[in-house]
């Protein structure tokens, strides 16, 4: 049996999806306020359904019971709800996770969390996931931490200003950075893969996309593809950092270097991972041309909800 926390997440509902199709046996983590309809959809794939919460340890220790593998991807980036913070959910939530697996007797942790980054300094996201990695290590399961760039769905989408769908792009800082690009089923692909390849055993791996894009160049390919010309809204440097200065909120204070990173660009050499574990990646292009073929074909993109933070353009 694997259990997947996260389960109704966007990269979280594709592990599922690809575990149930390999033929495994999967145990999907939901809790009390997760999207109906993400429910169901868990449901008719043939998911085990558990209800818990990382700030409930009593559920979390129910839900390892009878687990061999755990794979991670909660976090409140995207959707927090009431009582949800980065201390309670990103750190002890994950560490309490970690406990509880291995008093389970789980056998293999994956783990999703964040690349290497400095640009304004350590921020409470990063400092939980590093937390959580090292109570991870030392927790005496075979691990994985998946340090992830950044992904198309999310920062190349509506629900974050890349809306394709009206031809607006967000930029963030100058935006001529490269940013090895990630696409959430090849994400799934290698998280499931990291469960039995001896690469992956106890290790953090930096995970990328096969090429390092601008936010700029990115702006172009959609143009060339969509063949239609994209309205920018430009989010500078100095309006990140006023944002970024003026806020308490944990999670606000990440994002805002979230974006002052992607800005500056990231990219990841993925020649060793990607000769440990084959895989042919989703590039910028193709990303394209799948969205902008759902959009023509009335296939509804990603919704663009209330997001747990806010950005401000200057």
């Amino acid at each position: 049996m694997i259990l997947v926390v996260g389960a109704t997440g966007l990269l979280g509902s594709d592990i599922c999806r690809q575990l149930v199709e390999q033929g495994h046996s999967v145990r999907g983590l939901v809790r009390r306020t997760s999207d109906p309809a993400r429910v169901e959809l868990l449901r008719r794939l043939g998911v085990e359904l558990v209800e818990g919460d990382l700030k409930d340890e009593a559920s979390i220790v129910h839900a390892c019971q009878g687990v061999d593998s755990v794979i991670t991807t909660a976090a409140t980036t995207l959707n927090r709800q009431p009582g949800d913070a980065i201390e309670t959910v990103d750190k002890q939530g994950q560490m309490h996770l970690v406990d509880a697996a291995r008093a389970a007797g789980v056998k293999r942790f994956v783990y999703i969390s964040v690349p290497v980054l400095s640009f304004e300094g350590a921020f409470p996201l990063l400092e939980a996931r590093r937390a959580v990695e090292a109570h991870l290590a030392q927790s005496g399961m075979r691990y994985t931490a998946l340090r992830l760039s950044w992904f198309m769905e999310v920062w190349m989408a509506p629900l974050t200003g890349f809306d394709y769908v009206q031809g607006k792009a967000r930029i963030f800082g100058s935006g001529e950075g490269g940013i090895s690009w990630i696409s959430v089923p090849d994400v799934a692909t290698l998280a499931i893969r990291c469960l039995d390849n001896a690469h992956a055993e106890n290790a953090l791996l930096d995970v990328g996309g096969p090429e390092a894009v601008s936010y700029r160049d990115a702006v172009a390919i959609f143009e060339e593809e969509s063949g239609r010309k994209f309205e920018l809204e430009l989010v500078s440097e100095a309006a990140l950092r006023e944002q970024l200065y003026a806020t308490d909120d944990p999670l606000q204070q990440s994002i805002c270097n979230l974006m002052l990173c992607s800005g500056q660009g990231h990219s990841v050499n993925m020649t060793n991972l990607l000769r440990a574990m084959p895989l042919e990646m989703t590039t910028v292009r193709q990303y394209a041309r799948r969205v902008l073929r759902e959009l023509n074909a009335h296939v509804a993109p990603a919704e663009k909800k209330q997001l747990p933070w806010q950005i401000k353009s200057q």
